[in-house]
């Protein structure tokens, strides 16, 4: 999940933001409408500086890498996985995008996760406008009145009203190709269980991005004696409902100048934004168009 991030901050907003007139300079590569994860494109992202007094914001390559990952060829195995050549199965790649909360120390076999040394040494804030994610809505078929195999898929943005740019807490890992001497620094946004309005909207995964506040924002980024118990607490953290603002957008919206800009699907039902009532989303929202 949350495999699609916007990054498109006015002049203005930058320079507030960083409060130094000096990152103008840097301006060009917070332009960026919709970022796509799986297409190696950087994001921007804030990291610490040495005496842990303020940020700098830099660029990461969004995926984190562990380091015993030798070569840009290794690299796509990793990522997309490949065939093994002695037994001839399909070996799964790893989507490290993303990492979930409750695998940040131990993973979902029981050992030390890949991401446990970045979690307690190396964690970081991806700076966001808004990020776009998938509602999977099953057909009924006319006959049966059974589920299609396959849902309908409408993308949806979804932003902080209140907010021209958040944080999600990120950790990165540093990451040098011990071939030809590239090093890049790769991140790894942490996400956490959706929450009233996450659940309809990733209602396949139901996942969302671990969305911080300033105060926790600064804590996540700065402190350097965490408790992994703390950490944890931290990446779990829901940001609330009401708080947030989702709508639907064209299939198409990557290739739009304004991605986030609203379009409505006929038939699709409206997202339940009551807290005190919330519907089974995944049950309810079916819709036949046979």
């Amino acid at each position: 999940m949350c495999y699609y991030n916007g990054q498109k901050v006015t002049r203005a907003e930058y320079i507030r933001l960083k409060s130094l007139e000096k990152a103008v300079s840097k301006f060009s590569f917070l332009d960026k409408g919709v970022i796509n994860g799986f297409n190696g494109t950087p994001v921007a992202v804030l990291i610490p500086t040495e005496d842990r007094t303020n940020f700098d914001i830099v660029q990461m390559e969004w995926g984190l890498l562990p380091p015993h990952v030798k070569n840009r060829e290794e690299v796509l195995r990793f990522r997309n996985g490949y065939k093994d050549e002695k037994t001839g199965k399909w070996k799964t790649g790893y989507t490290t995008l993303n990492a979930k909360h409750e695998n940040l120390f131990i993973n979902e076999w029981g050992k030390t996760s890949m991401f446990a040394e970045a979690a307690r040494e190396r964690r970081c804030l991806l700076l966001s406008t808004g990020f776009f994610e998938w509602q999977h809505i099953y057909r009924k078929h006319k006959k049966t009145g059974e589920n299609l195999k396959t849902p309908d898929k409408y993308p949806y943005y979804i932003n902080l009203p209140e907010h021209d740019y958040f944080f999600m807490a990120g950790i990165w890992q540093p990451w040098t190709d011990k071939e030809t001497g590239e090093h890049v620094n790769t991140l790894a946004i942490t996400t956490t269980n959706a929450n009233h309005l996450m659940k309809q909207v990733h209602n396949s995964k139901e996942r969302m991005p671990t969305i911080l506040n300033d105060d926790l924002a600064w804590e996540w980024m700065m402190s350097d004696s965490l408790s992994d118990e703390r950490i944890q607490e931290i990446a779990s953290t829901q940001y609330p409902t009401e708080l947030m603002s989702a709508c639907t957008i064209t299939k198409e919206f990557q290739a739009l100048l304004d991605p986030t800009e609203p379009f409505t699907y006929a038939d699709l039902p409206a997202l339940e934004l009551s807290i005190d009532n919330p519907s089974n989303t995944q049950g309810e929202q079916q819709i036949s168009l046979f």
